[in-house]
């Protein structure tokens, strides 16, 4: 795996995990916490999205799903 798709799959585990944490975010709380653009955590969220793991109940805030996620360091 080349190390850019090492370091995108790592941050994007990160994401998930501060959502989960923190229950319902905003976008912004994620450009702030993670210090990336707010398109590249877009990116990220609509891997997560596509994948059924987060949805945003109203625009610009997410929240996790219910669906069961096995993690692995």
């Amino acid at each position: 795996m080349k190390p850019s798709t090492n370091r995108m799959l790592t941050r994007i585990k990160s994401v998930y995990m501060f959502i989960s944490e923190r229950g319902t975010v905003t976008t912004q709380q994620l450009v702030d916490e993670f210090g990336i653009t707010p398109r590249t955590i877009q990116r990220d969220l609509n891997v997560l999205a596509y994948n059924d793991l987060v949805h945003s109940p109203t625009r610009g805030k997410w929240a996790t799903t219910n669906k069961k996620v096995k993690m692995t360091s």
